[in-house]
């Protein structure tokens, strides 16, 4: 399937919103009790829709005249209406042309709480900001609008290793109910932002310090693996080392705050090649791109942004004298995972679908639909909650969108959010977010 690539001239732009406002029309308005049908407790929810995007994988992509099914805030089923029938006593949510998508995934965010101090030391990987979480905070109420449910919520870039990340939905809940996982992530940062630190470093010392920690904490990690396979003297805790039982066990990764290109190679040899991490390029700007081939043969995602675009700087980057994308790099070296991120509030959290757009707008994809899975199921597969998240699938959790089109196109807009099968945000009830 082909999607029409974005025309961002201002008169296209502007001619777009006015079909937008068109197209959007009330849809069937929800009735009394269907905005909890498909939650916990609720009887179930059917939803028509002209087509769903899926996001799979490996599989299926799109669905035409889509029925997808949803019970206990889980997808039971989708797939063609005229295949699929709807069980007795489903509630029926009929959208008419919009699409349904996954909800969208944001690998890189500081906007979920009030953070933690990571310029502590040079390497902080005990640091945790899941203690400063603060659901249904403005900034994520403004992201759901926008169609974001779940971000990896992470520690800033000012030292080496500043510290965990936990993945958490942007739908209102307690901690319990919002979290995905905790530890989400380990950060750490190769480039020019740790440079700052105290008396200032150069890379060199950089990659020593980062060695040096990943050296301890897999060693730890091993006599923690060793004792809970063969007993013997338990192993004294250490807080500070805690994580990397996580990152061995490959229960969580790194997400590693590296652009430059002979960062991202430190980035690719160090975490993934010497010591075997499950490991992703956070940010990936400037002339990286051109190690694209390396991380794909290592199995290492590029989650791109916020800086997405190339400046011809013949005859290195060969563009023809034409501004391209970062992810337009990456695919061009054969890689394969490309996702997008916002590094809110660098980029507000809320325009995670503008930056997929601006990848497409300069030379991401020309079918579209790689980057409508560049924030759903290839950074949920990035952060190993693919099981759960990132596409339209039986099993997944029911975090569903109702889009005008495609979401990646900044012409069509969000009209309504179900995280878990609970209507979340309504934008023909309430006043629109985004």
């Amino acid at each position: 399937m082909s999607l029409a690539r974005p025309l961002l001239s201002p008169d296209a732009l502007l001619a777009g919103l006015a079909a937008a406002c068109l197209l959007a029309a009330p849809a069937t308005a929800l009735a009394d009790g269907i905005a909890d049908a498909g939650a916990s407790g609720g009887q179930g929810l059917a939803i028509r829709s002209a087509k769903a995007l899926c996001c799979e994988l490996e599989g299926v992509q799109v669905v035409d005249e889509a029925l997808l099914l949803v019970r206990e805030g889980v997808i039971e089923a989708v797939g063609p209406a005229a295949e699929l029938a709807i069980p007795s006593g489903y509630a029926v949510m009929d959208v008419g042309e919009r699409w349904l998508v996954p909800g969208l995934v944001d690998l890189h965010s500081h906007v979920g709480g009030g953070g933690i101090n990571d310029m502590v030391l040079q390497v902080n990987p005990g640091l945790r900001v899941a203690p400063t979480l603060r659901p249904d905070n403005a900034a994520f109420r403004r992201a759901l609008g926008a169609g974001v449910t779940t971000v990896l919520f992470i520690p800033g870039s000012g030292t080496n290793i500043g510290g965990q990340g936990i993945l958490v939905k942007t739908a209102p809940g307690t901690y319990d109910e919002v979290c995905v996982r905790n530890p989400g992530s380990l950060k750490i940062a190769q480039g020019d932002n740790p440079t700052r630190w105290g008396y200032g470093m150069g890379r060199l010392l950089m990659n020593h310090h980062i060695r040096t920690t990943l050296r301890r904490g897999l060693a730890y990690a091993k006599r923690w693996e060793a004792y809970e396979r063969d007993g013997g003297e338990e192993p004294e805790r250490l807080l500070d080392l805690d994580i990397f039982r996580s990152l061995a066990a490959k229960e969580a990764q790194i997400s590693t705050h590296t652009q430059y290109y002979q960062v991202v190679l430190a980035s690719l040899r160090i975490l993934r090649m010497e010591f075997g991490f499950d490991a992703f390029i956070d940010h990936g700007s400037f002339d990286s791109w051109e190690l694209g081939a390396i991380a794909e043969e290592i199995g290492v995602p590029a989650i791109l942004g916020p800086r997405e675009v190339l400046w011809p700087r013949p005859p290195r980057y060969d563009t023809d004298g034409r501004v391209e994308a970062s992810s337009w790099g990456f695919q061009r070296m054969g890689h394969t995972r490309i996702g997008f991120n916002t590094d809110a509030p660098v980029v507000p959290q809320e325009e995670l679908q503008l930056q997929a757009a601006m990848g497409v707008r300069y030379g991401f994809d020309d079918s579209r639909v790689d980057a409508v899975r560049a924030v759903t199921i290839v950074p949920a597969w990035t952060a190993g909650i693919d099981e759960r998240l990132g596409s339209l699938e039986a099993g997944k959790d029911a975090d569903i969108l109702v889009v005008t089109g495609d979401p990646t196109d900044p012409r069509n807009a969000i009209e309504r959010v179900l995280v878990e099968g609970r209507v979340v945000y309504d934008a023909e009830t309430e006043a629109r977010r985004w």
